[in-house]
């Protein structure tokens, strides 16, 4: 399994576990992603969740053959867009522990968690627009909100990483911690979270996040574009680069 789903104490661990890979996600991981946030949601017993990956990384993004199998055959992927929308519209709180790389996805997920614990060597990354693509995930909504649109652009247009401490400035990042204490911070935080009155945590978490509606339909327009980049002459440029230089 390359996404591991653990539940105890009202918490349920969603560990993304393809390490071989630096944790980059497959149409199948999307969907088991998926399938453990929306069951969170259903179950009355899980107070919240939380996405980890591995202390050498976070998540490197999506598996880029899987964008060039898209590329070729003109659509995204259902299973993405679906874990994208149960990360807009999920009830169940969300904290994440990130180590290492947190790479296109990886840091727009982050985007949508309520609670971010980075260890001190983690590092942020959306080269979206140098591989000839476009921002997703409603990252081109909740960035500049967030962080300005200045910061915003430096990180989704320019792809200029953010290190933990700079994701913490940006507001995307909760805490700071070694890394050997990020789980275990993660945990606490987690634990804290599930403590709560949980539907004073779900009305709290409505009127902070604002509309669902309009981040899913961001979401959806920014896969149409990315769609439309996936198609293009830069795209298919900057992958026949990426992949002679892995070669």
């Amino acid at each position: 399994m390359a996404v591991l789903v653990s539940d105890a104490e009202a918490i349920r661990t969603v560990r993304i576990d393809r390490p071989e890979k630096k944790n980059a996600l497959t149409l199948a991981m999307y969907t088991t992603l998926a399938d453990a946030l929306e069951e969170a949601d259903r179950r009355e017993d899980i107070r919240c969740a939380i996405i980890a990956g591995h202390e050498s990384g976070f998540c490197a993004g999506n598996d880029l053959n899987d964008f060039v199998a898209m590329a070729q055959t003109g659509g995204l992927g259902a299973p993405i867009l679906r874990f994208l929308h149960a990360l807009a519209r999920g009830m169940t709180p969300l904290v994440a522990a990130v180590a290492g790389n947190a790479v296109g996805v990886g840091t727009t997920m982050l985007l949508h968690c309520d609670y971010v614990v980075a260890a001190e060597n983690a590092v942020l990354s959306t080269p979206f627009v140098a591989l000839g693509l476009a921002p997703e995930a409603a990252s081109s909504l909740i960035a500049p909100r967030l962080m300005g649109h200045a910061r915003a652009f430096e990180l989704l247009a320019m792809g200029r990483p953010l290190n933990a401490q700079g994701a913490k400035e940006a507001g995307i990042v909760n805490a700071v911690v070694p890394a050997t204490e990020l789980e275990s911070a993660a945990m606490i935080a987690a634990h804290a979270i599930a403590a709560l009155p949980p539907q004073g945590v779900l009305a709290a978490r409505r009127l902070m996040r604002g509309s669902a509606d309009e981040i899913a339909a961001r979401i959806d327009e920014e896969a149409e574009v990315f769609r439309q980049r996936l198609a293009s002459p830069e795209a298919r440029e900057a992958f026949q680069k990426f992949f002679s230089r892995k070669k």
